[in-house]
Formats: C-alpha cells, structure tokens, sequence
C-alpha cells in the first residue's frame, strides 16, 4: 500500500467541526483557517489545548498542521481541534491509541447548550411567578 502524504482527522466539540491534515516530516507548522495559529487563537490556554495530543505522543514539531475549523467559538474550535489531531495521529500510528485514549482526546465531548423552551424563560428557567 502506497504511504500517504498526509493523514486526516475530523475533530466536533460543540457546534465546531475542525478538519484537520497533519504532513509529515514538517518543521511544526501550525495554520488555522489560512492563519498561522499564534494569529488565531489570541488566548494562550486555547493553544496549549491545541498542541495536547502532540506533546503526550512526544511528536511536537515534527509534523506540519492545516486545519480549517468553523461554527462555535473559539474555545469549541481549539477542543474540536485537538479531537482531529488525535484522530490524525492515530491514522500515523495506531500505537497512540492506547495514550491518547486515556488521556481523553479520542472521545467527543458532546456536550451542547439546552434548547429553549417553550412557555419557559430559558432551557430551565420560569417566568417569574406571583401568587397575587
């Protein structure tokens, strides 16, 4: 079977979706939506969540990464991310499967807002009630 030039991983948290291409044998490239990540993600903690996966397998640097991400924020896109590299990642090697999977980064997190309801304020608030 030939060597693929990159591998692939789909990454949802939240309303985000993230499609993720990681390419070998790069210098750590990262780039979001046409954006070098630095640009992106203008909080620290949402770049440290990025690069997770990559530092518990010890591959940080050593492979290039193109994402385009969309629907949510920024926070949902960083975890839907991180999703898709773990996912990537296990396409390179299955041998992260195991890591990765306790770590957490293999599950999605499907936790989503409650809709609003109907004859209701919100998902679970009341209209304020008076007796009088």
């Amino acid at each position: 079977m030939a060597e693929t030039s990159y591998y692939y991983g789909t990454g949802r948290r939240k309303t985000s979706t993230a499609r993720v291409r990681l390419i070998p044998d790069g210098s750590g490239v990262a780039v979001v939506n046409h954006k070098p990540m630095e640009d992106y993600f203008d909080r620290e903690v949402n770049k440290s969540i990025i690069m997770q996966p990559f530092g518990l397998t010890e591959t940080t640097g050593s492979f290039d990464l193109y994402v385009n991400v969309k629907g949510g924020g920024k926070t949902g896109q960083a975890g839907a991310i991180r999703h898709g590299i773990a996912r990537a990642l296990l396409q390179a090697d299955p041998e992260y499967r195991s890591v990765l999977k306790r770590a957490g980064f293999l599950t999605r997190d499907a936790r989503m807002k409650e809709r609003k309801k109907y004859g209701r304020k919100g998902a679970r608030a009341r209209f304020q009630f008076s007796k009088r």
